[in-house]
């Protein structure tokens, strides 16, 4: 089992920024790969970014490349999702989630997820 607590969520103007963080527990964090989702009212939910294990490989959905950066700590047993240049579109909540196989950019392929959190960009 995993557990997932986000963090850092909250309401910024366009173009601003924030750092959401997710810390976990339950297994060693090293041994899992970790992701950020996000789903919009009335919308489906959206692959915002993925890293692999060591954090050396990230991916990003295309709504997101060259805004948003995913990293990871693990001696913190924490990943983060910096977002910057903010837009009213990019509001939503947003979930972190774990795996245990390789990183993915299908939500059904993570076995477990945090509580989540909103992020709530005004114009």
């Amino acid at each position: 089992q995993v557990q997932l607590v986000e963090s850092g969520g909250g309401l910024v103007q366009a173009g601003g920024s924030l750092r959401l963080s997710c810390a976990a527990s339950g297994r060693t964090f090293s041994s899992i790969s970790m992701g950020w989702f996000r789903q919009a009212p009335g919308k489906e939910r959206e692959f915002v970014a993925s890293i692999t294990r060591g954090g050396f490989g990230t991916y990003y959905g295309d709504s997101v490349k060259g805004r948003f950066t995913i990293s990871r700590d693990n001696a913190k047993n924490t990943v983060y999702l910096q977002m910057n240049s903010l837009r009213p579109e990019d509001t939503a909540v947003y979930y972190c989630a774990a795996r245990s196989g390789g990183p993915s950019a299908s939500s059904a392929s993570f076995d477990y997820w945090g509580q989540g959190t909103q992020v709530t960009v005004s114009s």
